[in-house]
């Protein structure tokens, strides 16, 4: 049996790191699996929560990036270097990405032997995302794809399963900064057999999103040098 890392990058999900590692566990009972959360230096209570965790849960780890930006894709990087397991499941602490996914998500990408799965969300409908949100996220994905061709219908997802292998050949290539790791890896990274599937984004029931100006500053400069780079 294979067996999966999953990396949660958090900041201030105090209120809802005890109910992710819950339904994680529940969805994943069947699977070989490790939890590695990466906290940003909240400054709520998840670190005493955390503890509260790693003393129930043997396959739990977290880790504190004190005295750093905060930064979510560094947050990202640094949990994968962490993992044990060859394959890494990405996903927020927020539980706007639900657990329910998981067994399915590594179901396709066990049969169908893939490189890469996207829990990828419905731009048709405006699920869990806030009108401001959805209309962004609509037009990065516009010009993500007239740029660098439809590799996915959501390069901005942040739930997502990939093999650790190819994340390491190319992660010298990462602009490695910024909210929106995904499309990073894949204009960066080669990879041959990618699957989207779709999901329905929860709507966030606590604290507020982290979408602000200096992730939409990342994401434009991550934009630029990606799209200096094919010309």
């Amino acid at each position: 049996m294979q067996g999966y890392s999953l990396i949660i990058p958090v900041l201030n999900e105090a209120k809802n790191l005890s109910n992710l590692v819950k339904e994680i566990s529940k969805s994943l009972k069947n699977f070989k699996y490790e939890i590695i959360i990466v906290d940003d230096d909240s400054y709520d209570d998840s670190k005493k929560i955390l503890y509260g965790i790693k003393k129930l849960k043997k396959n739990f780890h977290f880790y504190i990036r004190k005295n750093s930006k905060k930064d979510l894709s560094q947050s990202v990087i640094y949990g994968i270097s962490k993992s044990k397991f060859n394959n890494v499941i990405i996903m927020d602490g927020d539980l706007q990405h639900d657990p329910k996914y998981l067994p399915k998500l590594i179901e396709k990408f066990e049969t169908k032997k893939l490189n890469l799965i996207i829990a990828v969300r419905n731009f048709k409908k405006r699920e869990g995302l806030s009108f401001a949100r959805f209309l962004t996220s609509k037009l990065l994905i516009f010009l993500i794809n007239i740029f660098f061709g439809k590799k996915t219908s959501d390069p901005m997802s942040g739930f997502f399963l990939i093999e650790k292998g190819i994340f390491n050949n190319c992660k010298t290539r990462l602009y490695g900064k910024g909210f929106k790791i995904l499309f990073d890896i894949i204009t960066s990274c080669k990879i041959k057999k990618v699957l989207d599937y779709p999901i329905k984004f929860r709507t966030r029931i606590n604290n507020k999103s982290k979408m602000n100006y200096r992730v939409l500053y990342h994401l434009i400069i991550l934009l630029l040098l990606k799209i200096k780079f094919i010309f």
